[in-house]
């Protein structure tokens, strides 16, 4: 799911979809990620006025026993314009570390309308030090090797991506916010802190997700900078060992194009980049190397024999480079027999895990026993010698299935199990001397070790007690503690960029002939040909952010020209219309026979049995109200004409879908039954931000109402400015 440059700001909304409460909290976060006792904490909320008049609210912070409140908001008390957000901020102090449970109370007209609850993690007290850099690390010693699987996202230099799509389950999920804030990963000194918190914890070296960017050619990548120009830039870099995984799921893009572009191209850049550097993890002098999807070079390479030639003329090649052959791993996280006889077949040396997808999203015992007999089941198998992998959590990008995570004290069980089982596995084999752990910073995904603000350092503790001899009484230095970061100014100047933008697009303005009954949004591109902001003419404020998109003419005023790019409406309650709805517009196009683009959206992965969409499927006009996956896609007749303007309307009354063109049904669909809520944005001129699946030509005067307009409707609609259709 992508978010729009404003999307993210709606996440934290107090108030439940269907509330008629007169205000809002639509976020209340520390100013840090992670506080410690005896030290100023700022929080920080946004307090919305839902109303379109003005309206007096007061917020109230409650604070438990043990936390002083050292500086109440003076905006405490504060008196909003119509559908206007306030930012409020307190700082508290709390005597003792431990979790403390924050309340926030908002009052309006005497009465309290909304709470919010917030808890904070208190780090044990420490005095601020500062330093002119980070001390140097102190490496515990562990009676096995552990790595940890490291997830190379989260760069800073494409904000539009980075603090959208990137960080967007984090903004779903505030506890998860990383000890280094939103941070970008290209940073040596980012780099260092990671180096320090994890070999004084026990993790002795990381595996990096590797995307190839391209196939055939010199190799490029993508992601590369937390290696290249953090890891290898960093001053620490001695004390952290570090091994690839090559990400080569992507279809023809990220794999090899032949044998001879493996040999050519990739190998000798991983020999000479990764292989030949000291920091590199061998084993018994051989380099070891991760592979994601091992089976997709059968059809890369051309056949099964043909990849255990490959691997072994790979091994080949490492020990003419001075190594003593070379590790291969594949990756797999099944029990199927077969798989497990094809990787074997392939001429890898181990399998391993990423991660552990357990279904059902169950309990952590469930978790634990889940992964542990998978485990298990797979060393009995004894088809392909295992190096065991153990997760801690997982929810997926977009809390899709299974959803679970394993707290620190249930994972150091977790960590003394599978110690235990990889004692018993032969001597001689890697999966005897090596633990992974998934994962460092899959803070996207769900699944992370590092520090962040729900458990703080919680399951590096629980590495360092299972795995070293180390005294357990250890201090853990934040950035802050010696006077060093922030390390998300690219986060903080997009958040102040959306911030303004979102005051912008929330403004409240009316064109002729709203309000409307039913009416939702209205959204005309009238604006200035260069703002960035879409507004809602229909008064109710469902403004949106313009996305790579440009406008031009319309039939009244501007139009959006659509070749890829978009506008993005935040999601909102009023979004999810459920028992009835209809989408109108205008659409000009000179090209014929669109197969499958759309120019009104709220249909996403994730949830494609719900929300709505307009479009052209097969050259024809189509409008679409799925019930299950995909389902109640409702064509028109006729092909969408050309070269001039065309109305279009689809509605939906609970039980039957109608598609119009220039006012005339052209096609009607029985669908009994409600629409399912979702959380999605709506998405204009495309199915999604830089979405192949993109109407081409110009889209003006899009219409969204609570209600299925009746056939006249339609039809007086299309009659206000047909004289212009043809203009």
């Amino acid at each position: 799911m992508h978010l729009s440059a404003a999307s993210w700001l709606g996440l934290f909304l107090a108030v439940p979809a269907g509330a008629e409460e007169p205000a809002g909290i639509r976020s209340f976060l520390p100013a840090q990620p992670l506080s410690r006792a005896q030290r100023p904490a700022p929080i920080s909320a946004i307090v919305s006025n839902l109303t379109d008049e003005p309206l007096s609210v007061e917020a109230k912070l409650v604070t438990p026993p043990g936390v002083t409140l050292l500086r109440p908001s003076a905006g405490a008390r504060v008196r909003l314009d119509g559908k206007e957000e306030r930012r409020l901020q307190w700082t508290i102090q709390a005597v003792a570390a431990g979790e403390q449970e924050l309340a926030l109370e908002l009052t309006a007209g005497g009465a309290v309308v909304t709470t919010a609850k917030l808890t904070l993690r208190l780090l044990p007290p420490l005095p601020i030090r500062r330093q002119p850099y980070l001390p140097e690390p102190q490496p515990v010693q562990t009676d096995v090797l552990v790595g940890a699987h490291n997830c190379p996202l989260w760069e800073s230099d494409r904000p539009e991506m980075w603090a959208t799509e990137m960080w967007a389950n984090i903004l779903k999920h505030p506890e998860r916010t990383p000890a280094l804030g939103f941070y970008g990963q290209e940073s040596p000194e980012v780099a260092d802190w990671e180096t320090k918190w994890a070999v004084e914890h026990g993790v002795s070296f990381f595996i990096y997700c590797w995307y190839r960017n391209g196939q055939g050619g010199p190799v490029k990548m993508n992601f590369g900078s937390a290696i290249h120009d953090a890891l290898f830039k960093s001053r620490f870099r001695r004390h952290m060992k570090y091994t690839i995984m090559w990400e080569n799921q992507s279809r023809g893009h990220a794999g090899v194009s032949d044998e001879r572009d493996l040999f050519t191209n990739l190998l000798p850049f991983w020999i000479e980049n990764y292989f030949k550097d000291p920091g590199y993890l061998k084993m018994d002098g051989k380099p070891v190397l991760f592979i994601y999807r091992p089976e997709f070079l059968v059809q890369d390479l051309g056949g099964v024999d043909k990849v255990a030639a490959a691997f072994d003329k790979m091994r080949a090649a490492c020990r003419d480079a001075g190594f003593e052959g070379l590790y291969l791993l594949g990756e797999y996280r099944g029990l199927d027999p077969n798989h497990l006889k094809l990787m074997k077949s392939l001429g890898l040396d181990y399998t391993f895990a990423y991660c552990w997808h357990v279904p059902n999203s169950p309990t952590p015992q469930q978790a634990i026993d889940a992964q542990m007999n998978d485990l298990r089941a797979t060393q009995q198998l004894g088809i392909l010698p295992q190096v065991a992998t153990v997760s801690q959590a997982w929810s997926g990008w977009q809390d899709e299935g299974s959803i679970w995570k394993i707290p620190p004290t249930d994972f150091e069980r977790l960590l003394r199990q599978a110690k235990d089982l990889i004692a018993t596995f032969p001597a001689h084999e890697l999966g005897r001397r090596l633990l992974l752990l998934d994962n460092w910073n899959e803070w996207g995904e769900g699944h992370y070790l590092a520090p962040y603000r729900e458990y703080g350092f919680g399951y590096l503790d629980a590495v360092r007690r299972v795995f070293s001899t180390a005294p357990e009484a250890h201090e853990d230095l934040l950035p802050e503690d010696i006077g060093h970061g922030p390390y998300d100014t690219a986060y903080r100047t997009w958040t102040q960029r959306t911030e303004d933008l979102r005051k912008r697009m929330t403004r409240r303005v009316l064109k002729a002939g709203a309000p409307e009954e039913g009416l939702v949004g209205w959204w005309t591109f009238d604006e200035n040909g260069d703002s960035p902001v879409v507004l809602d003419y229909s008064g109710n404020r469902h403004g949106g952010v313009l996305e790579s998109a440009a406008r031009a003419k319309g039939i009244d005023g501007g139009a959006l020209v659509c070749q890829g790019g978009c506008a993005v409406v935040d999601n909102h309650p009023a979004l999810s219309l459920t028992e009835a709805l209809s989408i109108e517009c205008w659409a000009k196009t000179d090209v014929g026979g669109q197969g499958n683009t759309w120019m009104v959206n709220r249909v996403f992965s994730g949830g494609i049995n719900t929300g709505f969409r307009l479009g052209v499927l097969d050259g024809k006009p189509c409008f679409e109200v799925p019930q299950t996956d995909w389902s109640h896609h409702l064509s028109a007749r006729e092909p969408l004409p050309q070269g001039r303007w065309v109305h279009l309307c689809g509605t939906f009354d609970g039980k039957l879908m109608r598609i119009y063109v220039d006012g005339e049904e052209q096609g009607e669909m029985e669908r009994p039954g409600p629409i399912h809520a979702n959380e999605f944005h709506l998405c204009l001129g495309n199915f999604e931000l830089k979405h192949a699946a993109h109407f081409v030509g110009l889209l003006d005067e899009v219409k969204l109402y609570g209600r299925a307009l009746s056939p006249a409707e339609v039809r007086e609609h299309f009659q206000r400015l047909a004289g212009r259709a043809r203009q």
